[in-house]
């Protein structure tokens, strides 16, 4: 029994050994290869098992006989088989060019780890050695890269040789057609994902240094070489940009925003340094910034399902704190074994505490590394509805913004702005203990803020260059001044005058700015002054609704610090902050205000200073500042005596002092007088008034002689209101604003000696009738008037027909105020200014 096993022992030694897998051509196509050598005893174990059956060696076919028959040919089985839908080609659409290169690439570096560089197929398994390795090791974005083991032979299907090559799941990038098919449970979740979070990162690396403008250049390289020109710390993106070239990141940019801008801002410090090797020196990060968010939303609209999401509202600062340093990265020290602790990241909502030490399991005591600790910059602002867009009857909101890193001091008090941000939520316990349930604070971490009223920013965003032309060419008809001025207030009959004032103070003057010393203010301020029942409400009511930025207030439900500003305590930090009153919510536009005469003589004088300087000044509670409330006032007040008495000066008709009448511009006198054809045609157009404005009501009928003569009859309404009203009123209020923005006219060739002699006119006139007095800032006035008249125009130089305009205008309020004994007298000696000249036409 030993000569056999010996012989065929010695069979094995002279044999050649096992080839390597799939490397032998000796033997033949179906027959399976051997993977690697075997151990000596495992030979053994297979030897006695085929000792059992010594017969199957000799049965068998031999392959190799008759090997031409499986090559023969076949008709019925050598073509495609196109019949019956075997080739696929229609079930899959055309790959883009982008994956064709990657799959490529991959197939590429496939083809050289099995084959390539003359390695073996041994080879192209990572060894257990090189697989830790590379268990170990980082990719950029802090996540490790991980490989998946090779499996033993035994459990390898022979068939699925091809599959098992190098797989890494966790560096395995996909297609952005890919990203849209969504295997999470929410979109949140899918970005967490690592190859996902690797390809978003991918695409938007692109999308900053491929996108190009209309004419082909790039436009965030611009944008990026700008910020290192200036060592900024922001980036802006505009959003219709992302969402033209890769919409599915737009998406996930507006529902998943905290977890996208983390990766936005990684790739742009990537972008940047492709430009600036070393910019990661002057700032650890560059912060992503969006610019152009469509989903406008009111500040009390935002309700649950705008958590966590990016929104944009727009409100006037109320308050700001100061700036305080955030931990955003703490690193502890164990004072017992010295090793520093950490990084770790600083919540918004809970303290980070350390319980115990790794390295010496001491329960402390530890101190914070303030030299490793990484701060950012953190500041609120309370951000309030703007005042023309609450409803009436209701309270105005507010809402805390956090600002943060470079936001900080980017909107001071009074100020309205566009902020784009993350809507979060945080416990507060204050709630509760009121409540008694469990409910969240609610806050907005801003991601951009924009001034509105910046005049760079709001002229290329307010209009269309088909309005500019359209404004351009209303400015060039015939008589364009009169049908401005035709067009305030056309549901109010008569009151030229009035209405000249208002459409002056609405377009404003040029404010200048002596020696970078002395500032003159251009805004222009208008006084009602008459009879109850003239329609004065009403006209601040409709310069409310066309300016671009106002405030309503009234005499008695507003106070002295109502009006500028008030001081009071936070409730978060608990220190003293600033809260803009009226006059400081409405910078930049117009502050209006009704039943003038009833305001307290404290809370009256407190405005002076807001009239003339436009400067409110704070000294309260150690806060030492000045407020910026640059605004237009209009105020409507009614006589002493209820009603305006003719013989009597202005000084006795109204109680007011000369200090706050010498800061109105104009003086607008209203007299409720009794005269039968001017009543009769008043009455006539209040009754037509109240036909065109009578709501319709939808009747059970729905024929066509209904909707017919409900067509004729809007059609005629409208042929009435543009008899009464030259310019559509939503035109004209584009028109004002664009004229305050873009229109600056110059005082240039002016007939400078007509407006002093008016001036000396006016000046002596004054003290013999003993009115009010004239004096310098009535000069002044005469100019920002004429100015606006040029404004009306679009013109860029004021003419000599708009300062006689102007004087016009002046003179008529300074003879209008006076007593009836004097008026007539004034009338005559000031008639050589004020009779009509040749108009520019």
């Amino acid at each position: 029994m030993s000569t056999p096993s010996r012989k065929r022992q010695a069979d094995d030694d002279t044999q050649p050994s096992s080839p390597i897998l799939g490397s032998s051509p000796q033997l033949p196509p179906s027959s399976p290869a051997i993977p690697f050598e075997q151990p000596d005893e495992e030979d053994e174990i297979h030897n006695d098992i085929a000792d059992l059956n010594p017969s199957d060696e000799e049965e068998g076919e031999d392959l190799m006989n008759n090997l031409e028959r499986d090559y023969r040919e076949r008709a019925d089985q050598d073509h495609y088989d196109l019949g019956d839908g075997n080739i696929d080609d229609d079930q899959y659409e055309e790959m883009d060019a982008a994956s064709r290169r990657r799959i490529d690439e991959q197939l590429n570096r496939r083809d050289e780890i099995l084959g390539g560089s003359g390695r073996s197929r041994r080879h192209a398994f990572l060894d257990e050695d090189l697989d830790e390795d590379m268990d170990d090791s980082m990719d950029q974005y802090g996540l490790p890269i991980q490989r998946r083991r090779r499996r033993d032979y035994d459990d390898l299907d022979h068939d699925d040789e091809a599959e098992d090559i190098e797989i890494d799941p966790f560096n395995e990038e996909l297609s952005l057609e890919s990203l849209t098919d969504i295997k999470a449970p929410s979109i949140t979740e899918w970005i967490l994902q690592p190859a996902v979070s690797r390809s978003i990162a991918r695409e938007l690396k692109s999308f900053l240094l491929e996108y190009t403008d209309d004419k082909g250049r790039s436009v965030y390289g611009a944008r990026i070489r700008t910020l290192g020109e200036i060592n900024a710390e922001s980036l802006e993106v505009t959003y219709h940009h992302l969402a033209d070239s890769k919409a599915i990141l737009a998406l996930f940019l507006a529902t998943s925003p905290t977890e996208m801008l983390k990766i936005f801002d990684i790739v742009a410090m990537e972008a940047t340094e492709l430009h600036y090797p070393n910019y990661s020196q002057i700032h650890l990060e560059i912060h992503v910034r969006i610019a152009g968010f469509p989903n406008q939303l009111n500040l009390r609209d935002l309700r649950e399902n705008n958590l966590n999401q990016l929104v944009k509202i727009v409100g006037v600062v109320t308050r700001r704190t100061g700036v305080f340093p955030q931990l955003k990265y703490v690193k502890f020290d164990c004072l017992k074994c010295g090793v520093v602790l950490g990084p770790f990241i600083q919540d918004s909502n809970t303290e980070v505490r350390v319980s115990f030490c790794t390295n010496c399991q001491s329960k402390g005591p530890f101190k914070i590394n303030s030299e490793k600790t990484l701060y950012r910059n953190y500041q609120r602002i309370t951000l309030q509805e703007s005042p023309g867009t609450v409803p009436a009857g209701r309270l105005p909101r507010h809402r805390e913004i956090i600002m943060l890193s470079d936001l900080v001091d980017q909107a001071k008090p009074g100020e309205e702005i566009e902020v784009t941000g993350v809507y979060k939520n945080n416990f507060d316990g204050q709630l509760n203990v009121k409540n008694g349930f469990p409910v969240f604070a609610t806050i907005i971490e801003a991601n951009s803020i924009r001034r509105k009223e910046a005049a760079g920013d709001s002229a290329s965003a307010a209009w269309t260059e088909e309005e500019e032309r359209e404004f351009r060419k209303l400015a060039q008809e015939r008589g364009i001044i009169d049908k401005i001025i035709g067009s305030m207030a056309p549901s109010i009959y008569g009151h030229r005058d009035i209405k000249t004032a208002l459409a002056c103070s609405l377009f404003g003057g040029v404010p200048k700015d002596v020696n970078g010393k002395l500032s003159i203010r251009g805004d222009i301020n208008v006084l009602l002054l008459g009879d109850p029942g003239t329609a004065k409400s009403q006209i601040l009511k409709y310069a409310e609704k066309t300016a671009n930025r106002a405030v309503f207030a009234t005499g008695q439900g507003a106070s002295a610090v109502g009006l500028t500003a008030s001081v009071r305590k936070d409730p978060v930090t608990r220190e003293w902050t600033l809260e803009g009153g009226a006059l400081v919510l409405a910078d930049k536009g117009t502050c209006l205000i009704d039943e003038f005469d009833k305001m307290n003589d404290q809370d009256r004088t407190s405005i002076h200073e807001a009239m003339e300087q436009q400067l409110i000044s704070i000294s309260k509670a150690g806060i030492v500042t000045t407020l910026q409330a640059r605004c237009s006032i209009i105020a409507a007040a009614n006589p002493t005596g209820g009603k305006y008495n003719s013989t009597l000066p202005l000084s006795q008709n109204v109680d007011l002092t000369e200090p706050i009448l010498s800061r109105f511009d104009i003086l607008c006198i209203v007299r409720d007088l009794v005269n039968p054809e001017l009543d009769e045609r008043l009455a006539s157009f209040v009754i037509d008034s109240h036909m065109r404005s009578h709501p319709t009501e939808a009747g059970d009928e729905d024929d066509e002689n209904t909707d017919s003569r409900q067509a004729r009859t809007e059609r005629l309404n409208q042929q009435k209101e543009s008899e009464i009203s030259p310019i559509p009123q939503d035109l004209l209020a584009k028109y004002i604003h664009y004229a305050r923005v873009k229109v600056q006219p110059k005082l240039h060739q002016m007939d400078m000696d007509k407006v002093s002699r008016v001036y000396v006119d006016l000046r002596k006139e004054s003290i013999s009738t003993g009115s009010f007095p004239i004096t310098v800032r009535h000069l002044e006035s005469i100019l920002r008037i004429a100015e606006a008249f040029a404004k009306m125009r679009l013109s860029d130089f004021v003419s000599q027909n708009d300062l006689n305009r102007a004087i016009k205008v002046s003179i008529d309020s300074f003879v209008g105020a006076q007593k009836v004994t004097v008026r007539r007298q004034l009338q005559r000696s000031f008639q050589k200014y004020t009779l009509p000249t040749r108009r520019r036409e």
